[in-house]
């Protein structure tokens, strides 16, 4: 297994991720190989400061790199030898397994849906979040930020992608999946809540429960919570300024704890024919090595072949 890691997506610089890779290395099988993507010379110089053996990594040299306030439609063509124009086009061609970036999230979407593309069948991929439960288990919330505007057979594709999801990298047998919405009766919510409704409650493809509310996100009533990446970025960054705040005031409860998008790390782009994962800017040396690792897992899960074959 080969993993292309961005060297140079981070908000803290390449030393942050590359500290990352290596930690990430102490804990990978022989047989998976991390791509580093960036400048060569920091790099080399990195791992050589953090005692690395330089031939347990591959070293793919950037330039150009795409950074935050770049356009995310224009910057892949633009800027051709970027770390992430080279780590969509290592994965197309098959060379990596897996491209797991903390850089700008707009190219990475951008990249997911132009370069390595959607899966036959599926309408727009979406970007799924983890939501901790009550129960110790955790919940999947999609999309979050990828589809701002949806209609309903797109909602009904994501209860698949969501199902699967939680299926094969959760290892949830049955994944219950809810339609988020204002209230739990069938003709609640706007005209795209309803009739996303009416073609959930017919399908054979996953276990729809019906709607669920904004108070259901942390008990067992659902596994997967579907709904429009308006919706769901707004819950995700609540949940998240919710953390922070307990945290600043002092308030170390383990619940609240796991709410911590460090112990997470990134998540993979679903409904696209490669795995991609994407992370925060913001992120620390240890979430960017849960990143890491996390891919590992998604790919061992064969999580696209599955998507693929329930979309034929």
């Amino acid at each position: 297994m080969r993993i292309g890691v961005d060297i140079m997506g981070s908000d803290h610089g390449p030393a942050v991720v590359l500290q990352a890779a290596v930690d990430a290395a102490a804990h990978l099988p022989a047989g998976v190989k991390q791509v580093l993507i960036g400048d060569p010379a920091m790099i080399e110089q990195g791992l050589a400061e953090r005692g690395a053996a330089a031939a347990a990594f591959e070293v793919v040299p950037s330039q150009d790199d795409i950074t935050f306030t770049d356009n995310p439609t224009k910057a892949l063509s633009l800027k051709p030898r970027s770390s992430i124009s080279l780590g969509f086009h290592l994965l197309k061609e098959g060379r990596i397994d897996a491209f797991a970036s903390t850089g700008n999230t707009g190219a990475m979407l951008v990249g997911s849906i132009f370069s390595v593309k959607p899966i036959s069948g599926v309408i727009r991929p979406c970007i799924p979040s983890v939501v901790p439960k009550e129960n110790g288990e955790y919940g999947i919330l999609l999309d979050v930020g990828a589809n701002a505007d949806c209609k309903a057979d797109v909602l009904h594709q994501f209860g698949v992608l969501g199902a699967l999801f939680a299926k094969h990298v959760y290892h949830k047998a049955d994944p219950k999946v809810g339609l988020l919405n204002i209230g739990e009766e069938a003709k609640k919510g706007d005209i795209l809540r309803q009739a996303t409704y009416d073609l959930m409650k017919e399908t054979t493809a996953y276990n729809f429960v019906g709607n669920v509310e904004g108070r259901d996100l942390f008990n067992d009533k659902a596994d997967v919570y579907v709904t429009d990446g308006f919706t769901g970025n707004v819950v995700l960054k609540a949940l998240e300024a919710f953390h922070d705040l307990l945290k600043v005031r002092g308030v170390h409860e383990p619940f609240f704890d796991r709410f911590d998008y460090e112990n997470y790390g990134g998540l993979p782009v679903l409904g696209i024919n490669g795995n991609v994962i994407i992370g925060h800017g913001i992120s620390n040396e240890a979430t960017i090595t849960n990143m890491i690792l996390f891919t590992r897992e998604v790919v061992e899960s064969k999580l696209n072949d599955r998507i693929r074959e329930a979309f034929l």
